[in-house]
Formats: C-alpha cells, structure tokens, sequence
C-alpha cells in the first residue's frame, strides 16, 4: 500500500495575489499543509503541484517534493483540482511509480493537521468507500432558505416554516481542506465527487475560506483559537 499526498498550489491567485505563500501567523500558509502531511506518517511521498518557481522553492524548504512542474493546460483559471490530481497521477505513472491511496491537500488550509490526515486515511482505508472528504454542517438550517421572487421574499421550503431547528436534518457542505481517495477509483472516474463517500466532519471553528483579506483574517483568528483549545473539540 503506497500512499502521497499532493498540495495543489498555483501561483496565479487573483484575490489575494501570492495567497498560497503568503506568512500567516508566522509561516507560510503553505508549510501548514506541508506539515501536517509529513507529520502524518501515512504517505511515501509529500508533493506539491505548481506551475509556480517560487512556490516550488517555499515548498521545498518546508520540505515537500517538487518532482515536476504543472503544465499550462491544469495552471489556468479553469482547471479543476481533478484535472490536477489526474495529471499528477498519470506523471508519476509515466516514472513507474503507483499509488493505492492519495490525499489532495489545498495549500491554504492551516486547520489541517497530522493527526486528522492519519485519521482520515485509517477511516477510509477501514471501509468500502472510495473518498473521505471533511464537512461542516451549515451555520442555519438551509430547509429555512429564503428566495427573492419578483421582488418579494419566499419561503423555498414553506413546509418547514414552522419545524423546530432541531427537528430538521443537519445539512453539510465541503469544508475545502482535503480530500483522501483511492487511486484506482479515482481514475476509473475521473473525478473525486463519485462513489461512495465518507464524510469527517469537522467544527464550524475549525472551516473557513480563504477568499478575501476578511477571510483571512478571519482564519488567523479560529486558528489561533484552534490552538489554544487543542484537545476540547474534535
């Protein structure tokens, strides 16, 4: 059983320009990622996968490979994190080097940690499915969901005006932090979201995108909370 984790980190970030290298809370937001893998004990190989010199030279120093550089067709505005990971797998398979199971880490995700990565590995490993993603429940309860028509608000699910909250059925949504797959299924299918899927779900404490300088923000501020309650949430 061969297992890598692989950081997607494209240098073209618009909203914040340099986002995935930039210092937060006294390091690279990128060496979170980095770390957490390395420290997880589970993978034969830590990668990072950027189109980007500079990014390329951080990682390194964090100490993550960078065996090859993206090509131009998966480093522009529209390419997906599957179109990524596919070609990663298919460069490495191109090396004779096969993977069972692999970790797509994003490079601005300081709430990872080692021990949610080995976590999330034995789960899965430990199952049928083919992915585990993290999850975070919404904040409101989305049956209570308004929508604007012709001018007026209307209940999109009038049926649940009057339930209780804690009556209704916790919806989730990614957490956008990782995602834990086996290879083969992967790319059989050629996307992530498919199969069968295993959620972690996380606290809203520990979940925020990274979108804006509020955000990030934001993100300083549950993850210096994180830190100072490690041990009291999951």
């Amino acid at each position: 059983m061969k297992a890598v984790a692989i950081i997607t980190a494209r240098g073209g970030s618009r909203r914040i320009p340099r986002k995935n290298i930039r210092e937060f809370c006294g390091k690279p937001i990128i060496a979170y990622s980095i770390e957490a893998a390395l420290g997880a004990g589970v993978f034969d190989t830590v990668m990072v996968s950027t189109d980007d010199e500079e990014i390329a030279g951080v990682a390194r120093q964090w100490g993550a490979q960078v065996p090859f550089l993206r090509s131009p067709e998966t480093s522009g505005d529209y390419a997906t994190t599957n179109d990524v990971l596919l070609e990663v797998l298919e460069e490495y398979g191109k090396r004779g080097e096969q993977f069972d199971l692999a970790c797509c880490i994003y490079p601005t995700a300081p709430f990872v940690t080692a021990q949610k990565l080995k976590d999330a590995a034995r789960q899965l490993l430990e199952s049928r499915a083919d992915t585990l993603i993290p999850v975070v429940a919404f904040s409101y309860p989305p049956q209570r969901a308004m929508v604007v028509k012709e001018g007026r608000l209307v209940f999109r699910h009038p049926e649940h005006l009057d339930s209780r909250s804690q009556d209704l059925e916790p919806h989730y949504h990614d957490a956008g932090q990782f995602y834990v797959f086996r290879t083969e299924a992967f790319q059989r299918n050629r996307r992530l979201m498919t199969g069968e899927i295993l959620p972690l779900v996380l606290p809203e404490t520990q979940v925020q995108d990274i979108d804006s300088q509020t955000d990030w923000e934001l993100a300083q501020i549950k993850y210096r909370f994180m830190i100072e309650n490690q041990g009291k949430e999951g």
